[in-house]
């Protein structure tokens, strides 16, 4: 589902009279507050859905190119960390059929 259909699915549950151009700031604004959470180090959480985290990558000073086979510094990198709910992985496979 790409950005357009969440807001088109927005306007028809929410209010029609809503206009999409003001779904589309508020949702500009939920995806910044939780990138600008997640720059500060700290995680956003959502109860019954997730929790996003940072997960720090340490950095690598004997880390090899596997083509040439010579030796790279590789700097601490941030990465984005997602667990998901026990509510959310319930609704997710509450439809699989079991054998």
């Amino acid at each position: 589902m790409v950005r357009s259909e969440i807001i088109s699915k927005l306007s028809k549950k929410i209010h029609r009279k809503l206009p999409k151009s003001d779904l589309k700031k508020i949702l500009q604004i939920f995806f910044e507050t939780i990138i600008q959470g997640i720059k500060d180090n700290k995680s956003t959480e959502f109860r019954n859905f997730g929790r996003f985290s940072v997960k720090k990558i340490r950095e690598n000073r004997n880390a090899r190119n596997p083509r040439t086979g010579e030796k790279i510094y590789t700097e601490e990198k941030k990465s984005i960390s997602f667990k998901m709910a026990k509510e959310l992985r319930r609704k997710i496979n509450e439809n699989r059929i079991t054998n």
